[in-house]
């Protein structure tokens, strides 16, 4: 019998399906299409990591937290440079 007092740890398999451009797309429109300041929105959850930042509405928020806020940033980073830096 394994021990109960002991931390047990398991990981997220990630979907493999999961790209983050375009969750950055489909959270972006959902947010615009609500009303909402969607940069304001994204930065304060990549910020805060509270997913209430982003709106349920065609379901952006579980979309935004199948991928991690690095991810995000990374992405967005990416295509700065590409794009103003070259």
């Amino acid at each position: 019998m394994p021990k109960v007092n002991n931390t047990q740890y398991f990981k997220v398999q990630k979907d493999a399906d999961t790209n983050v451009s375009d969750v950055i797309h489909s959270v972006f429109a959902a947010l615009t299409e609500k009303g909402y300041n969607p940069v304001s929105q994204i930065v304060g959850y990549i910020m805060s990591g509270d997913p209430t930042y982003i709106t349920s509405h065609k379901g952006a928020r579980s979309l935004i937290m199948k991928v991690e806020r690095d991810e995000i940033i990374e992405e967005l980073l990416k295509f700065y440079i590409e794009k103003k830096c070259k």
